[in-house]
C-alpha cells in the first residue's frame, strides 16, 4: 500500500514516503530476483554518492513508477529489495553501512503494489539495480535460529486495548492518492497513523496494517525472526509504547518544520510486556531454519 511510514531507530530516522508493504518473512527465504515472472528494471537511474553528514534517510515510492532515496546505506537499500533483516545479512565490506547514496529512478510505468507476503516489481527493480551499479552479488544460507511465534495471549481470544480491527478503507485511500498525485502528508507525531506505519524510539502508531507486517516490525525490534501464528486476518490498527533496552543517545534531528520527538518513558514496560498487555498477543520463542543472505561482492557505483 501506498502511505507514508516515519522510522526512526537508534542514531538514524528513515522517513518512508509512498511505500508498499513489505512481504512476510516468516522462516523462510525472500523469493529471489530468479524466481520473479520477470526481470524489471528501472528505464533510467542515478546513483551518487551522499556526503552531507545528515541522519536522516528518505525513501519515496510515487505513482508513475518514481522511486527515490536519498542518504541511504547500500546495507539499508539490501533490506528493502530483498525484505530480510539486518541480522540476516552477512559479509560485505564495512562501508555498506558507513557510505550514503542519493538514487532517483523510474519505471517505464505505473508499478503496482505487492500483495502483502509477495515480493513486487519495484523490489526486483531495486535487485537489478544494485547488481548493475554496485555490482551486487550474493548467496542464500540457511541457520537454524531462535525464532519467536506470534501468538494470541488469552485463551477466549480477546485483544488488548490498543489492538484493533481497522474500518479504514486503505484502497480507497490510495486510489484517492493516486488520482490527486501522489500520498497524504504525514501527520503529526501525536497524530495516529491512517493507513501505514510510524515507529520511533519506543512508540509504534499503525493503521490499516496486517499482522504479519507487525510480526516484521517486531523482527526487528527484537533481533530474531517473528512469524505470525495469531490466526487473526484483516487490518488493524496498533498503537504500542515501550522502553528500549538501550535509550537511544542521540536520534537525528526531526525533518525541518516537524516538531521535536516524543520523549521516552524510562520507566515503561519491556516491548515482550507491551506486546501482551497492549495488545493482547505473546511471543513465543522456539527454533526454525532461517535464510541469510552472504554478500560476496559490493563495489562503490560510478556516479551519474
Amino acid at each position: 500500500m501506498r502511505n507514508l511510514l516515519l522510522l526512526v531507530t537508534g542514531l538514524a530516522a528513515i522517513v518512508v514516503a509512498g511505500v508498499p508493504r513489505a512481504a512476510h518473512l516468516g522462516a523462510q527465504a525472500p523469493q529471489s530476483a530468479a524466481e520473479a515472472p520477470a526481470n524489471p528494471v528501472f528505464e533510467v537511474a542515478s546513483v551518487r554518492q551522499n556526503r552531507s553528514g545528515e541522519g536522516f534517510i528518505r525513501i519515496g515510492m510515487a505513482p508513475g513508477g518514481r522511486f527515490t532515496a536519498t542518504n541511504m546505506p547500500l546495507r539499508q537499500l539490501i533490506l528493502m529489495a530483498y525484505q530480510v533483516q539486518p541480522f540476516q545479512i552477512d559479509g560485505g565490506p564495512s562501508w555498506m553501512t558507513s557510505d550514503r547514496f542519493d538514487i532517483v529512478a523510474k519505471a517505464d510505468r505505473d508499478v503496482p503494489p505487492p500483495a502483502p507476503g509477495v515480493a513486487g516489481p519495484m523490489q526486483f527493480m531495486m535487485r537489478a539495480l544494485l547488481a548493475d551499479r554496485f555490482k551486487l552479488t550474493l548467496h542464500n544460507e540457511q541457520k537454524e535460529m531462535p525464532v519467536y511465534n506470534l501468538v494470541v495471549a488469552r485463551a477466549d481470544g480477546k485483544l488488548g486495548p490498543q489492538l484493533k480491527q481497522s474500518t479504514t478503507d486503505c484502497a480507497a485511500i490510495m486510489a484517492a492518492g493516486r488520482r490527486g498525485g501522489g500520498p497524504p502528508s504525514p501527520p503529526s507525531f501525536n497524530e495516529p497513523i491512517q493507513c501505514g506505519m510510524r515507529v520511533l524510539p519506543g512508540t509504534l502508531s499503525a493503521g490499516g496494517f496486517p499482522l504479519s507486517q507487525f510480526a516484521q516490525f517486531l523482527s526487528t525490534t527484537v533481533q530474531r525472526i517473528v512469524v505470525d501464528r495469531t490466526g487473526l486476518t484483516g487490518n488493524f490498527d496498533v498503537n504500542m509504547t515501550w522502553t528500549p533496552d538501550q535509550l537511544p543517545q542521540g536520534r537525528g534531528d526531526p525533518p525541518p518544520g516537524a516538531p521535536p520527538l516524543p520523549a521516552i518513558d524510562p520507566n515503561g514496560p519491556s516491548i515482550f510486556t507491551a506486546v501482551q498487555e497492549q495488545l493482547g498477543l505473546k511471543l513465543e520463542s522456539t527454533k526454525a531454519p532461517v535464510d541469510m543472505l552472504v554478500v560476496d561482492r559490493a563495489e562503490h557505483p560510478t556516479e551519474d
